[in-house]
């Protein structure tokens, strides 16, 4: 059994680890809804290149969500996350506190992230781009919480959390969503910020 070559689509995602799929998904408590044939030393780029062969494009999502680094799976779920706010609506704080880290990594945006969680009502989605950002590290935060570990995943749960909501936020856009979507992620797997036409870093 070998795994299938990957198109040219998958191919420069030099952000993601040289890892197989099945351990990074493994470490995340992560279960693909599809079965794949594919020997359990099949790479990122070839799950993902047999997934879309199965139309599975949540499970590329979900594999993308955890195979990112933290900062920039908290940078896809900040993008996700923008497209569930109203127009000329305030952004919402757990969200602004997220970007902010992402922007400028460091104990205190991760703190402000931190508390952004703990202060965000049960109603806002963008509270799992905090819960992101302040587990980025492998812990429940920073000071005290560093003491504790995150749950096996949680970056990439998160991510991959706010990137369903953002694509069942409007029904009538879910087609189109979710290919904008994927197309985002595999930009910044390919260092560029999230704009499929751009190539530069995360910058402010």
């Amino acid at each position: 059994m070998t795994a299938p070559a990957h198109t040219d689509r998958f191919t420069g995602l030099r952000k993601l680890p040289d890892a197989p799929a099945a351990r990074i998904l493994a470490a995340g408590n992560a279960v693909l809804q599809t079965p794949l044939d594919l020997p359990a030393s099949a790479s990122v780029p070839e799950t993902l290149a047999a997934l879309e062969t199965e139309g599975a494009l949540i499970d590329m999502l979900q594999v993308l969500a955890h195979a990112l680094p933290a900062r920039e799976a908290t940078w896809l779920a900040c993008l996700a996350a923008r497209e569930t706010v109203a127009e000329g609506a305030l952004m919402p704080a757990p969200l602004r506190a997220a970007e902010a880290w992402v922007f400028k990594p460091g104990p205190e945006t991760r703190a402000a992230a931190r508390a952004a969680l703990d202060a965000a009502g049960n109603e806002d989605d963008t509270a799992l781009c905090a819960m992101a950002a302040s587990m980025a590290d492998g812990t429940l935060g920073p000071g005290e919480l560093e003491d504790y570990a995150a749950p096996p995943g949680a970056v990439g749960g998160a991510a991959f959390g706010m990137l369903l909501t953002a694509m069942f936020h409007d029904e009538d856009k879910v087609e189109t969503r979710g290919p904008e979507l994927l197309a985002r992620a595999l930009d910044i797997a390919r260092g560029g910020n999230g704009t499929p036409a751009a190539t530069e870093e995360i910058t402010p």
